[in-house]
């Protein structure tokens, strides 16, 4: 019988009560003002506001499938503005829109429910590629405006997505309906201001917004979990003064983006995409050729003025320390400001970018006329470019200039690193090179964005000394042990020997047989991704959680299970669930973390026996990656995963599915919500922080994902991503790579697609070599869901499970009985005893993890 957590009270907790108030500062440090003629911040008198549009009851907390969780309450913009004092003179137009939504979601769902009946779990896929979107929005006509007040309109524009489905380049999604505009037009001509509040996950075109009179501010208050209307309104009557910063660029025109026309379905091939663009990603593009964004990367507007002023660089060893004094100039309100430094490198062998991304740091709130020093930090390692050639980083000889300011097109000078010889920092071996030839994007120097004063900056600019001989290089030993486990223990070792020091792990796991050691690298579902038991109902302990690692071993050697949950915003986990007097629970009963998906397949329902009891699992919605990466505050972040690593440990969650930390390659991809940046520092650090926070809780991990190269959702499972080493290692793996040596993640999960036409999971030189022997990862690897499942008619097929576990990708997951028995046929052949062991023996360590926490 399995351990249940969950508290049997249905009163709301101190905990949720504490949480909701964490999650309302964090959500409005992270909002961006984007455009502001002084209209903002309003004054919380109580009065009537006219407020419009899809986002106003409907507000997106977050994005939808495994980025989705079932909070208590989700407090929208109607109620924050009615808790903050105002009233909302438009209700029979929002009424209206309710209307149309009940009516479309009623549509949706006889739909949804005639999908299952012809194809049964298959049909969950359906929902996936094609969520429920709210309908378009009513006209807004006189009627409707009649005793509002003209001076002020609100408009809330809401946008969702999710996994399974990359977004569409159309009206009422990356692009404003028209009627959207319509009704932005009526209102800038009837109200004398109009305010639009940006409830989205990712890019919108912001074109008709910037061009349209009368439209005097724009807040992204992006997707902001369960506080989220309270955090808007805070911000929008000056209660907090925005500060926050974008993490990716935001274009003037889509077709602006590097990877345009050839991103997703756009290319009209879904099964291979090619990664041309290289390493001129976001801001690295933009600034390379020298496109005006509409908003540029690291952009973000306030209430009140702030001065920057370099007090000192200097250089120790390979370390470069930047001190900036930060004041507030302003004379009415508070605010912070985030000192971002970037370097441009010099041009050799390697082509590079204008500038990239070096570090950054917020400042505290600062009162009118406060100052504050904050000092950047940084490595010249970090500065080094992939030499495929040589397979080695390299600090090419040259100027590299170090740049200061607030945004990546407002950066200025501040020194100049001389450096009379190129280094190579690491010396490497190819271990990801492209399985087809790609002619990758060069810039030209001469191409570069410029700015009036930057020839007299670099003339000007104090210079600093690198001293080669303090970068020594580092060269990686790809060595891995491959001898098989012996013991010669004779008694039975169980779990509770390891514990109590009485025999080892290598003990435990030498003593086990293939099938079971197979049966440990697979995880607790035996029916497959397509199995009623796997979603939803995939831990007997955590109802709603995404699955468990087996525990047929848990009579005969004590090994328990571990329960992994998904939940980049929070943990998703069915509301409340029923167990009998024994402790058992009982599917099917209480509030699923699918609402009533089962119901709608036709599994019976369970019937409610006398010694029924109730269990509670009211979770917390955080605000989504992107907008935590705006705060670019890292104590912030570390915040809110101390929040959910506090709610895993009350409900027995060991693994948090989360974060995902792809890179923002293409505003289109369906979830660039769930990930913080275009920036590979700002992802690492973001999530090594998101990390530290969860992991304060003994017992408890993140697993950061996908690994690799998945930044697209149609055909993820069956694609295969095409790309040079040179621009895995600086983007696309970069982020995953500062995570794991900054913050040591208990586990990191792979993707569904092909890398380089290697599945992700069956990749030794992506999760041996590179990841733990370059890195020097210590956790578990594990699948996403459903990476071994064949389906036809794709020209990739699916991963083997076998060769998961030749490639180090430890565990499974959900599981089936065809990848046990596949890893048990391969032994002896492509698989050796002594990976299967190395693989089994990590899934121990982590469940050895979680008994030594459920012990103290």
């Amino acid at each position: 019988m399995a351990r249940i957590y969950a508290p049997t009270s249905p009163e709301v907790s101190r905990r949720e009560t504490q949480n909701m108030e964490i999650v309302r500062r964090i959500a409005a440090e992270g909002m961006v003002l984007l455009e502001n003629n002084g209209i903002l911040p309003l004054k919380a008198d109580g009065r009537a506001l006219a407020v419009y549009g899809n986002g106003v009851r409907h507000m997106v907390k977050g994005g939808t499938g495994s980025g989705d969780v079932n909070s208590r309450t989700v407090v929208n913009i109607e109620q924050g503005l009615e808790d903050t004092g105002f009233t909302i003179s438009t209700k029979d137009w929002l009424d209206r829109f309710d209307a149309a939504c009940t009516e479309n979601g009623a549509q949706y769902m006889a739909q949804f429910q005639a999908v299952l009946q012809e194809k049964g779990w298959e049909g969950v896929n359906w929902a996936l590629e094609n969520p429920f979107r709210d309908p378009d929005v009513p006209v807004i006509i006189p009627e409707d405006m009649n005793g509002t007040q003209k001076d002020l309109a609100l408009y809330v524009i809401a946008r969702t997505s999710g996994e399974g489905a990359d977004r569409k380049l159309s009206g009422g999604d990356y692009e404003l309906s028209e009627r959207e505009m319509e009704n932005l037009k009526v209102l800038t001509a009837n109200y004398d201001h109009t305010v639009v509040i940006l409830n989205v996950g990712g890019v919108i075109d912001t074109k008709f917004l910037r061009e349209q009179k009368g439209i005097d501010a724009i807040l992204l208050m992006s997707q902001p979990g369960c506080a989220g209307g309270l955090s808007a309104a805070d911000v929008l009557t000056g209660k907090v003064t925005p500060g926050g910063h974008l993490t990716t660029t935001w274009a003037q025109n889509y077709s602006d983006y590097p990877c345009a026309d050839s991103f997703s379905y756009l290319s009209g091939n879904l099964d291979d995409y090619v990664y041309r663009e290289g390493i001129y990603v976001g801001y690295r593009y933009f600034d390379s050729f020298n496109i005006q964004p509409a908003y540029p990367f690291g952009f973000g507007r306030t209430y009140t003025d702030f001065d920057l002023n370099v007090v000192r660089t200097q250089i120790h060893g390979e370390e470069i320390q930047v001190s900036v004094c930060v004041k507030n100039i302003g004379d009415q309100y508070s605010g912070r400001e985030v000192v971002q430094v970037y370097v441009s490198q010099p041009q050799g062998k390697l082509d590079k970018p204008y500038q990239v991304l070096a570090g950054f740091a917020a400042t505290g709130e600062l009162k009118p006329g406060q100052e504050e020093t904050v000092t950047v930090v940084f490595s010249l390692r970090d500065l080094a470019s992939y030499d495929e050639e040589q397979a080695a980083y390299l600090l090419e000889k040259g100027s590299y200039y170090v740049r200061v300011g607030t945004h990546s097109r407002d950066t200025h000078i501040a020194a100049v690193l001389e450096l009379d010889e190129t280094i190579v920092t690491q010396q490497l071996q190819n271990k990801v090179r492209p399985d087809i030839e790609i002619n990758v994007l060069h810039a030209q120097p001469e191409n570069f964005y410029s700015y009036l004063s930057e020839k007299a900056e670099k003339a000007a600019a104090p210079k600093l000394e690198i001293i080669p001989s303090t970068i020594p290089t580092r060269t990686a030993d790809y060595t891995v042990k491959s001898e098989e486990l012996h013991t010669d223990r004779a008694d039975t070792v169980t779990l509770a020997d390891v514990l109590n020091g009485k025999a080892s792990l290598d003990d435990l796991t030498a003593q086990l047989s293939v099938p079971e050691l197979a049966a440990l690298t697979v995880g607790a579902s035996r029916g497959g991704f397509g199995g009623i038991s796997t979603v939803g109902a995939a831990s007997n302990s955590v109802p709603g959680a995404a699955g468990d690692t087996n525990s047929d071993l848990a009579e005969s050697r004590g090994i328990t299970n571990v329960v992994l949950a998904d939940g980049p915003a929070g943990l998703r986990l069915s509301k409340s669930f029923v167990s009998d007097g024994q402790g058992n629970v009982i599917p099917g009963l209480g509030e699923s973390a699918f609402g009533n998906l089962f119901d709608l397949l036709g599994v019976p329902q369970a019937e409610r026996p006398e010694n029924a009891v109730d269990h509670y699992q009211y979770c917390t919605a955080i605000p989504i990656a992107t907008l935590l990466a705006q705060t670019w505050n890292p104590a912030a972040i570390e915040e809110a995963g101390d929040l959910v690593g506090a709610e895993m440990e009350e409900l027995g969650v060991t693994l948090w599915l989360a974060p995902g930390m792809n890179i923002h390659r293409n505003p289109l991809c369906g979830r660039n919500f769930e990930y913080y940046s275009e920036d590979p520092l700002v992802s690492g650090v973001c999530a090594a922080a998101d990390t530290r926070g969860v992991q304060r809780h003994p017992g408890r991990g993140t697993t950061i994902k996908h690994f690799a190269l998945n930044n697209q959702e149609d055909n993820r499972a069956h694609s295969n991503s095409h790309c040079t080493e040179r621009a895995l290692r600086e983007i696309y793996l970069k982020g995953f790579e500062i995570a794991i040596r900054t913050s040591q993640p208990l586990s990191l999960m792979t993707s569904y697609n092909l890398v380089n036409g290697i599945h992700a999971a069956n990749h030794p030189e992506l999760l041996t070599d590179i990841l733990r022997c370059e890195w020097g990862f210590r956790g578990l690897v594990m699948t996403d869901w459903g990476t071994t499942e064949a389906r036809d008619g794709f020209k990739y097929g699916c991963s083997n499970a076998a060769l998961c576990v030749k490639a180090g990708n430890d565990l499974t997951m959900p599981g089936s009985q065809e990848d046990v028995d596949a890893i048990i046929g391969a032994v002896g052949k492509e698989l050796t005893l002594a990976q299967l062991q190395r693989c089994a023996g990590r899934v121990l360590e982590m469940v050895l993890l979680r008994a030594q926490t459920e012990q103290k």
